[in-house]
């Protein structure tokens, strides 16, 4: 990074001075009364507030991850680290970030949330993306660039070797979001947070780890960047039933795996039928649990499987997917009813 952390957060956030919590101030392990945060004294354990960092979860986080616990950050879904990043790096009207188009959403609409301009670069034929072009729209207010890899809603891999190379160029934050890397042979950028002193990894326990509903996101980071992230989110972000229940899979993550080697299985077999379907024009090779099909009529199939019962996501109107559906894997009996429905489906 060849601009120091301070030259890039927003002087403002540099300087502050973060609320300190009743938790931040108490470290101890021995206490058994606790007067010192307003709670109520009834109902344990919901009574209390929680871990504000996440200590627990973090230690044993980082021994599956590999990663120590000082450069883990958990969020409320990836989202909310998305949006922290913008808060701590980005002046609005001033700074400006860049994205790959197509890909996730919530990085333009974090973007415009925080008054950011948001400066789109299209994929090629194939999904993929050159460093040259990225920089090449890139100025002296241009803060963070922002890839997805796998990449939603395309499926691939982005080229590793033009990552890097924007790594080494640019000198601001890369983000690389690898919510879906689990099902992807693709080796994690994890691995590579000391070498890089600008990226910030974003993942989540969303996907591979079957934990939607609990609203668990993770950036992984340089200590100092991290201590940013802590300085500016809300005091309890994740609250003790998210802690807990994640802990729990952490714990289980063997079972995780399990259901990573089965999805990347069924996929293999969804994707070979529906290159028979007569509806199918085009399958898009997939590194995530869900791929992308063109398809004769993408907006009378949506309709017609929603009559079914069905819910795929229709992507038409995103840039480069016109006619494009995205089918996520699911159990056998579910991909079995869809195939059914569109083999029944008279376009």
């Amino acid at each position: 990074m060849k601009k120091s952390l301070q030259e890039l957060v927003r002087p403002n956030i540099w300087k502050l001075k973060p609320y300190s919590s009743a938790r931040d101030e108490y470290n101890g392990a021995t206490a058994s009364v606790f007067l010192d945060a307003n709670e109520n004294p009834y109902n344990n354990p919901h009574n209390r507030y929680p871990d504000p960092l996440q200590r627990d979860l973090k230690v044993h986080l980082s021994q599956i991850k590999k990663v120590p616990a000082e450069n883990i950050f958990l969020g409320n879904g990836s989202d909310e680290a998305i949006d922290l990043v913008f808060r701590a790096f980005c002046e609005p009207r001033i700074d400006n970030v860049v994205g790959i188009d197509p890909t996730y959403g919530m990085y333009q609409v974090c973007a415009e949330v925080n008054d950011v301009e948001y400066r789109k670069v299209l994929l090629d034929e194939h999904f993929q993306f050159t460093a040259d072009r990225l920089l090449a729209v890139s100025d002296e207010h241009t803060k963070l660039m922002f890839l997805c890899s796998p990449n939603n809603p395309t499926g691939n891999n982005l080229c590793r070797e033009e990552i890097e190379k924007l790594l080494e160029a640019f000198d601001g934050l890369v983000v690389v979001d690898e919510a879906y890397i689990d099902f992807s042979e693709a080796r994690s950028f994890l691995l590579d947070l000391a070498k890089h002193p600008n990226i910030v990894v974003l993942q989540t326990f969303s996907k591979a780890w079957g934990c939607a509903a609990i609203r668990l996101g993770m950036a992984f980071a340089s200590k100092e960047i991290i201590s940013i992230f802590n300085k500016i989110k809300y005091p309890y972000n994740i609250n003790q039933l998210t802690q807990k229940q994640a802990l729990e899979m952490v714990l289980r993550h063997y079972e995780v795996e399990r259901w990573v080697k089965v999805l990347k299985e069924e996929r293999a077999w969804l994707e070979e039928e529906f290159k028979a379907l007569p509806c199918t024009v085009q399958l898009f090779p997939s590194d995530a649990n869900f791929f992308l099909v063109r398809v004769t009529d993408a907006v009378s199939i949506y309709s017609y499987l929603v009559g079914e019962g069905i819910i795929v996501r229709s992507r038409h109107t995103v840039s480069l997917c016109g006619n494009c559906l995205r089918v996520t894997v699911g159990t056998r009996p579910e991909n079995e009813q869809l195939l059914k429905a569109l083999r029944n489906y008279k376009g």
